[in-house]
């Protein structure tokens, strides 16, 4: 199977569990946005999924999301031809505080902010870049101390910090469960999630518009069945990553 022809085939595929997911439990699956996660993914596979209709990619590291996407949209590919397709970069990896100035002009949405520390500079950032930047705010919904999230008890405070910053605006919540064979195990983090969603919601209606990014290759099904409206695939929709040396 050529990758074009591949690319198709898991694109189709992973829409569809998607969609089946949604019908589960009667919603409209169109509420659910599909983020294709491009970490050490090559170019040529990257590229195919989007020429088979993929428009939001996401990536876990800076350096990598600017050299991807300058190549995708600016390079000339092997034909001479150049792309262009509109598409919607997020961050979903660890943000680091050296990166805040490149990650600003790179991504359109940052799905990581996780500690108040983050949240003036990267404001500023934003400022001087003249924009309104989205942004989610990470919780570390399995308490471990290896991932970065903020704590529940935290993230209020975090996400007013965000409000407060007129170049900044808090769009909702983001989670990574903790890793698991059986997809089953990250319902309780995503209910859990989606139940601080709503109770925050209720509190101040107007701070957040309450995007839920959860579920990636191995549970987003269950993050569907458990309201994500942003999943955020990689394996799934790429194939398996480039093995690094």
């Amino acid at each position: 199977m050529s990758l074009e022809a591949d690319a198709r085939r898991r694109l189709a595929s992973v829409r569809e569990r998607i969609a089946r997911a949604a019908e589960r439990v009667g919603r409209d699956p169109g509420e659910i946005t599909l983020v294709g996660v491009a970490k050490r993914q090559s170019l040529e596979r990257v590229r195919a999924t989007v020429a088979a209709g993929l428009r939001v990619l996401g990536e876990n590291f800076v350096q990598d999301a600017r050299e991807m996407r300058e190549r995708l949209a600016g390079e000339q590919d092997g034909e001479g031809s150049q792309s262009s397709v509109e598409l919607v970069w997020r961050m979903v990896g660890r943000l680091q505080r050296n990166k805040l100035a490149l990650a600003v002009r790179i991504f359109d949405v940052i799905e990581s902010v996780d500690r108040i520390e983050l949240v003036a500079p990267l404001a500023k950032h934003a400022a001087d870049a003249n924009r309104v930047l989205d942004v989610l705010v990470q919780i570390n919904v399995g308490d471990e101390a290896q991932k970065g999230g903020a704590r529940f008890d935290d993230a209020p405070e975090l996400a007013r910090a965000i409000a407060a910053q007129p170049s900044l605006r808090m769009c909702g919540w983001m989670a990574v469960p903790p890793a698991g064979e059986d997809p089953e195990a990250s319902r309780p983090h995503f209910r859990r999630l989606r139940a601080f969603r709503d109770a925050w919601s209720e509190q101040d209606p107007g701070l957040a518009r309450g995007d839920l990014s959860m579920g990636m290759s191995n549970d987003f099904e269950v993050a569907v069945e458990e309201g994500a409206t942003l999943v955020r695939v990689g394996t799934a929709l790429f194939g398996p990553r480039i093995d690094l040396p």
